[in-house]
This record gives structure tokens, sequence and C-alpha cells, in this order.
């Protein structure tokens, strides 16, 4: 089984993981030592946004931010050279969608050492930052960050990542052979190693990615070929995206080096092994279950240690573009990030992040803007949002990935989403829970609501695969002039469930969403029930577009958590708790699509409208379903 055998980390790998592993948030840096209180539904809940915002001052402008910032380190004393660009025939500009652009000339000189020598020579001088002149600058591997680096792009410096993945595993830490040096990460809420990101920092403090404005461009090169017809995108495995062919290899396409798991945990009985691969303790056919997207989630719901989790070279999981994991003190701040293989920013189990002034500008698939997972203290504001996928969306882990606890403590306001599929999203991998998230004052323009328009603009995802506990979110002052997607996208139930298809838009369509029963189809173990309780939406305003009769298809959708679709070992099955606690308030949805159905409830209890308007009509009344 070559991708999945037992590998000895190098020492230095090994060395590496082990001191990222420690507490990382027990480093004597420069946050202040206030704690967040957890009882933000008592009083006020938006006082608590408040000091959370206070506590992340010490990443702003500080004074002593400038002063380790007068050490300057620019990239061209360390061997660094511009690029020339050329036209080539064809780049991928969306999934679907291609014209001729630019790219680095073939032969360009590569500035991955340049850039590593210029970074280690800032960290060892105790810290400073790092400078990146106008102009176009190539580099064929991953960005990895250090303490105490500003990582700056001056106005006009675009850098152009490599688009071939063989590039990003090159120099990670874990040598897996014929995998690659690949990095500790996780995919989709679960833990492995795989191709390093573009920007990559692990176990650092005091790390930051700033530019001076939009023209300071990062470019992921995700829609450019590297072979023949194949590029980043094409690795999503939809016919039709990226140019890909049926059959070839993708995410979703059964991949001959993923084995089955009795081979990997002997303890699994025959029904705990054919309930993960199949979906049914009874058992079932077929190789599905391989195909790369499959085959990780698979690889935790059976306890395979993260050793074995081995991706990288052989597989189709695309890397996030700009990643932290296990950081405290991310800054990131003040330039534009384009065409990025996978989600444009992923922190991963760091504590204080600010994210500011950012353009999140890639519409490729799975292209989320901003997906904190099991971060602590996170403050998102000024960003604007232009997103092939959720323009932002926390997670907290999968299947058993949990260790790192729930994402908590966030405060998103003063944002802007143009396209997307969520404007601010909750899962749809948040086993380990998600609380204390506060949003407020959000333009969400939906700007290109002809071409790419933003499908729902509050969501909730999750099912009694993702599990975990969503409480105290709080959202207030959202204006949508040009409402959402009114093109309806139906919840898929599994065969014998108690809601009919094609009835409620749980996909595309409602304004805000709560789909306690997301794309059950999609995973094979349904044994963990969520809970999702204590939700307050104020002040939000929304309009139809020029020329159109409706903002939305549905105004308002809470699917509780469907019981029916448990299908563990444990009888009597788990409790499934009804969606509790939700105030929608001070709200005009304007006109649904579906007026004979404006808002649609399953399995909730207690859900007040006060002074909600949908369609002229007036809703003061407290609902369960």
């Amino acid at each position: 089984m070559a991708s999945h055998r037992r590998v000895a980390l190098t020492r230095r790998g090994f060395l590496a993981g082990a001191a990222a592993s420690c507490t990382l948030l027990e480093r004597s840096v420069s946050a202040p030592s206030y704690a967040a209180g957890s009882d933000s539904s008592a009083g006020d809940p938006w006082r608590q946004a408040e000091l959370i915002v206070k506590r992340l001052a010490w990443l702003g402008d500080t004074p002593e931010r400038r002063r380790r910032e007068l050490r300057q380190f620019y990239v061209t004393s360390f061997g660094a050279t511009q690029c020339q660009l050329v036209e080539v025939p064809l780049i991928y500009t969306s999934s679907t969608t291609s014209a001729p652009g630019l790219a680095p000339a073939p032969g360009s000189p590569d500035n991955y050492a340049a850039f590593a020598a210029a970074v280690a020579a800032c960290n060892r001088a105790g810290g400073g930052r790092v400078i990146v002149p106008a102009g176009n600058w190539y580099c064929a591997g991953p960005i990895t960050l250090l303490s105490n680096v500003n990582f700056h792009l001056r106005s006009g410096a675009q850098i152009w990542f490599s688009p071939n993945p063989a590039d990003y595993a090159k120099y990670g830490l874990y040598d897996f052979g014929p995998n690659g040096k690949l990095v500790r990460t996780r995919w989709q809420g679960n833990d492995c190693y795989n191709f390093s990101s573009m920007i990559y920092a692990h176990g650092q403090h005091n790390v930051a990615l700033t530019g001076e404005d939009q023209t300071s461009i990062l470019n992921g090169q995700g829609g450019t070929p590297y072979d023949g017809p194949n590029a980043w995108w094409t690795w999503k495995g939809t016919v039709g995206t990226a140019g890909y062919v049926s059959g070839e290899p993708s995410e979703g396409t059964p991949n001959p080096l993923n084995m089955p798991l009795g081979s990997l945990n002997p303890a699994l009985s025959v029904a705990e092994i054919n309930l993960i691969e199949y979906g049914n303790p009874a058992g079932g056919t077929g190789d599905a279950y391989t195909a790369d997207s499959s085959y990780l989630p698979a690889l935790s719901e059976a306890q395979i240690p993260i050793s074995q989790r081995v991706f990288g070279i052989g597989h189709q999981l695309p890397p996030a573009m700009i990643e932290f994991f296990g950081c405290m003190g991310v800054l990131l701040q003040g330039y534009q990030v384009i065409n990025t293989p996978f989600w444009q920013h992923h922190p991963i189990a760091c504590r204080d992040v600010v994210m500011r002034d950012v353009y999140a500008n890639s519409i490729g698939p799975n292209n989320d803007g901003f997906d904190p997972e099991a971060c602590n203290y996170v403050l998102v504001e000024g960003v604007t949002f232009n997103t092939g996928d959720d323009c932002i969306a926390i997670k907290s882990g999968k299947d058993n990935d949990t260790e790192f606890g729930p994402a908590q403590n966030h405060v998103i306001r003063n944002c802007t989403m143009n396209s997307g599929h969520g404007g601010i999203t909750l899962g749809s991998e948040l086993a380990a829970g998600v609380q204390n998230i506060f949003a407020e004052n959000l333009a969400m323009q939906n700007q290109n609501y002809a071409t790419n328009p933003l499908n729902i603009a509050i969501r909730i995802k999750t099912n009694l695969n993702r599990g975990g506990i969503t409480q105290n979110f709080h959202v207030r002052n959202v204006s949508l002039p040009n409402g959402i997607n009114t093109t309806p996208s139906f919840y898929k139930p599994l065969s014998g469930g108690p809601i009919p298809a094609n009835t409620v838009s749980t996909n595309q369509g409602g304004i805000i969403t709560f789909d306690c029963d997301y794309s059950p189809g999609s995973d094979n173990v349904r044994i963990r029930p969520p809970v999702v309780k204590d939700i307050t939406i104020r002040n939000l305003s929304a309009a139809s577009p020029a020329g159109a009769d409706a903002s939305c298809y549905q105004a308002i959708i809470i699917q509780g958590p469907v019981a029916e679709d448990y299908n563990g070992l444990t009888q009597p099955p788990p409790t499934v708790y009804p969606v509790q606690n939700i105030t929608i308030a001070d709200c005009d949805f304007g006109t649904s699509a579906d007026a004979t159905q404006p808002y649609y409830l399953y399995n909730v209890q207690g859900l007040t409208l006060d002074n909600v308007t949908i369609g002229g009509t007036i809703y003061n009344t407290m609902l369960s379903a």
C-alpha cells in the first residue's frame, strides 16, 4: 500500500512536529491575559464582542510592532529576481469559463530560495519585515513563515505561485518518499499530511502577511494548466469544471492507492467497516469510498492515526492558499488574493487572528474566502469577498478530529460580500462546536447577481455526521440591496426520510438557512446529532435587484436535525434535539419567490419573529414545528 504505509519521519520533521504540538498558546508573547466570559446570552451579548476586539488590539499598528519592523529585509538582497509574463492560450477564469491570459514565461527564475532565506534571516534577527518590491515574482514552492516575521508586499508587487502541485511536495518537514515532502494540515476538517499551502506557518507566533493595497497580489494560478488541460481546479472532479473529463483522477474519483480500511485497523468489526465504507452495517459494493475526498474522513472514522493519513503526490486533495496551523498572533492585512487552488485563507487551531482590509477575490471551485477552523479570538473587518464558495465559513473539525476544540470568540464586522455560496456560514465541519460568534454591519451586495449570485446570506450547515454544538451566534445590521439567488436548490433527503424532496431550498435561495441535515448522502456515518441553539439576527434588510420581482426564493429556512438519518450500531439511538431559542427581529426580507411558503420550519422549538416583514406581511409570533 504505497500511500498509507508507515513512513519514518525525518528527525528534523519529528522534532518540529513535537514542538508544534506543545501548548503553543503558553508562549511568552504580548497578548493580554483577558479571557472573554462564556455567558454571552445574559444581558447584551455585544458587550462580549467589544471585549474580543479589545483583546486583539495588540495585533494592530502598535509601537512594539513598529519598532520590530524597522528591521527590513528586501528579498532582492537574497537573490530574488523578477519574471517576465507571456500570454498563454487558455486559463480557467472561473469554474466554467476560460480565456487567454498571462503567466510567468517558461524558465522564469524561481524565487523560492530567496524568499526562504529572507524569512530565515528576519527571524534570526529577532523579527522584522520581509519586503517584496513592486514587480512580478515567480515562486515554485511555498513561502513558510517564521515567528516575528511580517512578509510584506509593496504596492504593485505580484507573486505568481507555480501551478504545478509537485512543487508543494518538495519542501515539507515530513518526508513520505513517493508521496513527497509534506506538511501537517487539515483538509475539509480532517487531519492529514498533504501538499503545503502557498503561504504556510506551523507553530509560530507573531506572524503577518501584509500588503499596501489591492495591487499587492498573491496569485495561486489555480486555473492555469500545469499538465495539458489539467489545473488545480480540475481536481474538483465535476464534469465541466476547469476542463474535467469523467473518469480522470480527481478528489471524487476512486483512487487505487487507498486500501480497504480493515487492512489498516484490524480491530474494527465487519459491521463497523461496512458502516464506514458503505454507510450500511450489512455491507455494500463498489469503491466510491476510496476517492480521496471520501477516504480521508473514512480514515478518521476508522481511528487511523494521522501518521498513516498520507496524501500528496498520487492524490488529488488541493491545499488551501494561505494556512497558519497552531500559531498565536496572526495578522492578515491589505492585499488581494486570486486564483487559489482551494480555500483562500485557512487558519487552524490558532489564537488571536486578525484579518483586515483584504480582498479575497477567487471564484474557482471551493474557493471559500476565509475558513478559520478551531480558532479562538478572531477579528475580521473591512474585508471584501468575491468567492467561488462561502465568503466566510467557520469550522472546528469533522468526524473524530476534534482535538483542537471549538471555534469561538469571533467578531466579523464592516465586511462586503459580492459573490459566494454563503455570506457568513457556520460549518459544515463543526464537530467540535462553534460558539460566541458575532457579525455586524455586513454589506452583502450581491453585485454579480446576474452571473455569480450570492446563494444564501446567513447559513448554518451540519448533520448527524458532523454533530457539534452551535450556540451563541449573533448577527445585526445586514443589508442585501440585490437580494440573493432566487433560483432554488433543493434539499436531497435520504430514502425514506420524513421531508419530501423538492420542497425546501436548503442549498440555495434562502436568506437565513439553518440546514441541520446538510448533504446527508455524502456522509456514510451518521451517529452524532448536532445541537443548534441561542441565536439572534436583527436589522436585516433585503430588496430585489433592478427588474426582478423577488429578493429570495424563501426568506427563512430552519431545518432541524432529522432523527431518521441515524445509522449507527448503538441502540437506542441518541436523542436528537430541535433547533432551539432563535430570535429574528426588525428584519425586512423583501419578497420571496415562493409566496405560498415564505418560511419553512422542521424540528424547531421556539423561533421568535419580532417585527419581521416578508412580502409586505408583518410577523410577530413564536413558532415551533
